[in-house]
Parts: C-alpha cells; structure tokens; sequence
C-alpha cells in the first residue's frame, strides 16, 4: 500500500538530485587517444607525429602527475568540474558577455496564436507574463516535472538559476548572485523589473500572495509605457551591463560611491523575478538579430532572463549564458507556448483589477563620469559586426530522417561539415554540445564533429569519379562515428573537459603550460575554445536561439529540428 502511494504521489522537480551520479574522470590513456583521434583531420603527417611525441611524453610524465591529483579532487567533490567551468567559461572571461556570451531569440514563439500586430503588445505581454510567472511558482512549490533521458534522471539544479539570479560584475572575476527559493527553503523575491527607453521600474508581482492577473500586469505595463512617453527618457544605465567586464566593474563601484542608493537599485535588479524589456522596435523578420544585438539600454545584460517584447507584438530574450544552458529557457519557453496556444491568447478569467501599488521608478544618481561612460559603452556595443540569418528549411524533418535509421542531430551535423568543407576546401573544427545532465550538476561535454570519417565522407562527396555506393559508405562510417562520440560524451567520456581539468591543476599549482596545450594543433583543432565552428541543437520543440560565434572569423549553428512530413529526400 505504501509503494503504490509513493508511486501515484507526482514527482517533485528537485527530489533526485541527492542520488544523482557524481560526475567521473575518464582515464588518461582513453582521453589522450581521443584527442590524438580529433586532431589528425587538421595536421599533415610531419605535424601529427610531433604532437604523438608530445602526448606520450605527456602521458607517462607530467600528465599522470596531472591525472591522480584531479582523481583526488574527485573524491572530494561530487562534481570536480562545476566550479572550474563557471570560473574558466564565464566569470573570469573578461570581453563583454552581453554580445558574445550572452543567448538570444525569440522566446516564446507564437505564430501560432499571435501574428505580428499592431496596438497589441502590452495585452500579450501580460499574459506571457503570467505564464511565465506560472512556470516561476511550478519551480518555487516543487511541482515542474523532473526531466529524465528515457528512464534516468536529469539534474534539475540549473532550473533554480532561472528566476531571481544576475551575475555582478568583478575587476578581476565576476560572480553569481542567486536569490531564489522553493518555497520549503522561504521567502523568494517576488518583484519585477520593467525597462522602458532607457529607464527603470519595478513592481510586485503577487498581491496577498497570489499571481497578479493579467489585466493587473497590463495596468502596471500601461502605466510604464504612459510615463516614458509622456517624459523624457532615461540615463539608459543599462547599457554598462554591455561593457567589457572589468570596465563595467569599476564603473559599479563607482555608481555605489556616488550615492548608497545606488546600490539599492542594482540589488533590487540583481534580485528581481527577471526584467521585462518594452522595446520600440518591429523586428519580425530580423528578431534573433534584435534579441541579441538590440537595444543595450533597456536589457540588463547580466540578467539571466531578459524578456522582450518588441511593438509589433512578438517577443524575444536575452540570457546571461553563466547560472544555466540554453535547455532551461527552452523548456520554459516551450511551457509559455504550450498554454497561450491552449488557450488561443485570450485571457479567460476576471477582468477585475485589485488595488495595488503602482510601479515604483527606481532612478540613478549619476555624475559625469557615468554619463561619460554610458556614452562609451553605446559605442562599443554599436561596434558589433555580428551577422545573423535565420533560415527554416522546411523540405523535410526528423521523420523522414529516421525512416532512413539515421539519427537527425547527426545529419545536420554532417550537413554543416559538407557545407564548410565545400566553401572553405578544408576542414573546420567544430564543437557541439553535449549534455552531461544525467550526473550531479552536470552541464555539457564538448562533442567534436569533424572526424576523420566526417572529413573522408566530405571528401568523397566533393569528388566527381566516386559514385553513390561509395557516398553512402563514407557516410554511414561518419555517422557511426558521431553518434559513438556523442554517446560517450553524454556519459561524460569525452576528453575536453578532461584535459582543461589537468590543465587548470597545472595553473594552480603554478607550474608551466604542459606543452600539449601550446602545441600549435591543440588550437588549429578547436582547443582552448577555438572553434570555427560552434553549433547546437536546441531541440524539437517551435523554440530557437543563438550564441555569438567563439571566434571572430567562426560561425554559431543553432537549429532545432522539426518534425516535418515529406515523401522523399
């Protein structure tokens, strides 16, 4: 009886963190041959047999030194990677995040019920509000869904990282700053920030504990809108948030000296449910571009959910790539879509408005050095020579791929090496990521497409004396190959994150670079992120996004893959 109660109770969203698997350490020898396995497509015979040298001088010297140490750090720490990868991926990364690091795109998607229209977006912004608001109490009282891969259990912690969570800048290394609570842990912020041509206002979202409805949240929004139009705007402060970070951290500090109530407004934002951007612009067709590179004065760059909402009534976001990845905004997104599609965008309930406190304008002391460092960051961030192009390929989908028994990641994954292969004539190193949430705090593993197979398939693809026998077998030996690495990367058996664990033990420990990281073929490969080509799937789900590239002359690939019926290829 007891069972059988256990088992009809829901699942709560944390309950299997403490029995997930810690993260473990592959060996050296496995890790080792991995890479000397993802390097050969870029080195000419010379070039590989020097860098077999120096891994094997690496392996049976200071790399095994290197290996038992992080072996002991493993004993000690359930995951012996996550703070290492906050510290080396995002705090400590000094360009500014909001462009490069940051993701963006149009969250939640909603052709579906919500067209581009005019004299609509403050009516929709209220309901994706309260959705989302509602996706905020689901984590708060436990009871969103753990995720699982088939059966197994994933890590649900970066989930609590959506809500209440900003990353502050440092002059040397920044820091998160996470603020939420289940509701069995206490009180959890309630507020929200809401950013209008170049000002700020926050507002509660609960009265006498409950979710403002939407035609509350459409009062406060109204009211927003109303003063900023009526007024002039704002010092635009935000935009500092754009900045390279120690920069950005020293005009912080200064903001805090001129006026203590500084400092109470940057809390109140750090702190704040996430921030509701009303931006003037109607990006429909060039969206992913404005989410990412839009207007720096109404974002706060360092937030981990900036939801926009563009006049013609569709919405973006901008994310703070550092608390979580890209997965938890899209399963909240995909949530946010699901309910207004249910419901075709119409609010169904009262359209009673209860007594509340109007917005409260939160407004910055600054000084001339502060408006002159405004102006600076405007022009660094109008600097940006980012290109975006959003393309939907709608020819055929994820099912006709699987009648073929090939897995659709991995043929868009190969399409993307043919596709460089044939413009640039050689091979282009790649990441993709791999999620390794099925161990405790897991985040992701590098997956490196470009093998060898990957190449020789490429190869033959470009030569006109093969024929159609000889493609088929170049690529099924590609695909095999993939889909073994992305398997064993998701059972964290990859070899980056690996070997950045013995590298950063040697920077602890102050001793010089192994030279395996300053061979020239551990960056030519993508090492040390490196990457002309950095490239994920955001799923199956209406929800897309983008990443700046890793490297200037690089390219970001991110795609999700729809379920699309066609007859053939």
């Amino acid at each position: 009886m007891a069972n059988h109660l256990s088992e009809s109770l829901p699942e709560r969203t944390f309950q299997h963190q403490s029995s997930l698997p810690p993260l473990p350490v592959p060996s050296l020898e496995s890790s080792l041959l991995k890479y000397l396995d993802a390097v050969h497509p870029f080195a000419s015979e010379k070039e590989f047999k020097a860098t077999v040298d120096i891994v094997r001088k690496f392996q049976e010297g200071v790399g095994k030194e290197l290996h038992k140490k992080l072996l002991q750090r493993a004993k000690t720490k359930k995951n012996w990677l996550e703070e290492w990868w906050l510290d080396t991926a995002y705090l400590e990364v000094r360009i500014p995040s909001q462009l490069n690091v940051n993701f963006g795109g149009p969250a939640p998607y909603l052709e579906h019920s919500w067209p581009p229209a005019e004299g609509v977006y403050l009516q929709r912004a209220s309901m994706s509000t309260w959705y989302t608001l509602q996706y905020w109490n689901l984590i708060r009282t436990e009871r969103l869904a753990p995720q699982k891969a088939g059966k197994t259990a994933l890590d649900m912690d970066q989930f609590r990282m959506l809500f209440c969570t900003c990353k502050v800048p440092g002059v040397k290394k920044d820091t998160i700053r996470n603020y939420f609570k289940t509701e069995s842990e206490g009180p959890c912020p309630s507020h929200l920030v809401v950013m209008c041509r170049g000002r700020i206002f926050t507002f509660d979202a609960l009265c006498d504990g409950q979710i403002l409805t939407p035609p509350e949240l459409l009062r406060q929004l109204s009211y927003v809108k109303e003063r900023c139009e009526a007024e002039p705007e704002g010092d635009g402060v935000a935009v500092l948030t754009s900045e390279e970070r120690t920069r950005w951290a020293k005009a912080r500090e200064h903001l805090i000296s001129i006026d203590p109530h500084n400092k109470t407004i940057l809390e109140t934002i750090q702190s704040s449910l996430f921030v509701i951007s009303l931006d003037e612009t109607k990006p429909y067709s060039t969206m992913t571009m404005e989410a990412l590179t839009g207007d720096p004065t109404i974002r706060w760059g360092d937030k981990s959910y900036n939801s926009l909402v563009f006049s013609d009534g569709t919405f973006g976001s901008n994310c703070d790539h550092a608390p979580f990845d890209a997965m938890v905004l899209v399963s909240m997104c995909w949530y946010v879509d699901q309910q207004i599609k249910a419901t075709e965008g119409k609010w169904k309930g009262s359209d009673a408005v209860r007594p509340i406190p109007l917005p409260e304008e939160m407004v910055f002391t600054v000084d001339e050095k502060i408006r002159s460092d405004i102006s600076l960051a405007k022009h660094h961030y109008l600097e940006s020579d980012l290109q975006i192009v959003c393309y939907a390929f709608t020819a055929f989908g994820k099912e006709l791929i699987k009648q073929k028994k090939l897995h659709p990641d991995t043929f868009v994954q190969l399409a993307m090496q043919l596709a460089y292969y044939r413009m640039h004539k050689k091979p282009g190193s790649c990441y993709e990521t791999a999620m390794t949430r099925k161990f405790y705090h897991g985040r992701t593993e590098t997956m490196r497409p470009c093998t060898q197979e990957a190449v020789n398939w490429c190869t033959a693809m470009m030569d006109p004396t093969c024929d159609v026998s000889m493609y088929r077998k170049a690529m099924l030996l590609a695909f095999n190959k993939h889909n073994k690495l992305m398997a064993e990367a998701q059972d964290a058996k990859g070899f980056d994150r690996h070997l950045l664990g013995l590298y950063l033990i040697a920077k602890e420990e102050g001793r010089p670079t192994p030279e395996l990281f300053v061979d020239p073929l551990y960056t030519k490969s993508g090492g040390g992120g490196n990457f002309v080509l950095s490239s994920s799937l955001v799923g199956y789900t209406t929800v897309l996004g983008a990443v700046a590239p890793m490297v200037h002359h690089g390219y970001g690939f991110f795609y999700q893959i729809y379920f699309h019926k066609a007859t053939a290829f």
